[in-house]
């Protein structure tokens, strides 16, 4: 499957539609983001049950200003909605496909209750 272009148009729609989504954080005029650019599309060719997307953030400032998107390449895993990994700079090949299997494995029933945890405690403190 080729990677899908995320916009603010569609980015909500590709998220709660689909269980896991990789997104890359790119612009055209930056040396990682060309570089890591193959590896994510080839990663892509090898997960067709998962949903690549880029978000150009020269196109799209809203929504890389949305998730507070500092340094590019950033990737961010999306599983059931809820962001699972989001970190700045350009993987190897290797070490993608590491991240997207322990994302697989990951007990999205534990991750929400740890976020709910999380939440309720950032609420008594405040």
């Amino acid at each position: 499957m080729s990677t899908v272009e995320l916009t603010k148009d569609n980015f909500d729609e590709i998220v709660s539609d689909n269980e896991f989504v990789l997104i890359d954080f790119w612009a055209s005029w930056c040396g990682p983001c060309r570089q890591f650019g193959p590896v994510f599309e080839a990663a892509s060719e090898r997960h067709q049950d998962l949903v690549f997307a880029k978000v150009d953030t020269e196109a799209q400032q809203e929504l890389a200003a949305a998730f507070e998107i500092q340094s590019i390449p950033t990737l961010m895993i999306v599983r059931d909605k809820v962001a699972v990994f989001a970190q700045p700079g350009a993987l190897p090949e290797v070490a993608l496909e590491d991240l997207i299997g322990q994302a697989r494995k990951l007990d999205m029933d534990e991750v929400r209750k740890s976020v709910e945890n999380a939440q309720a405690q950032g609420d008594a403190q405040q």
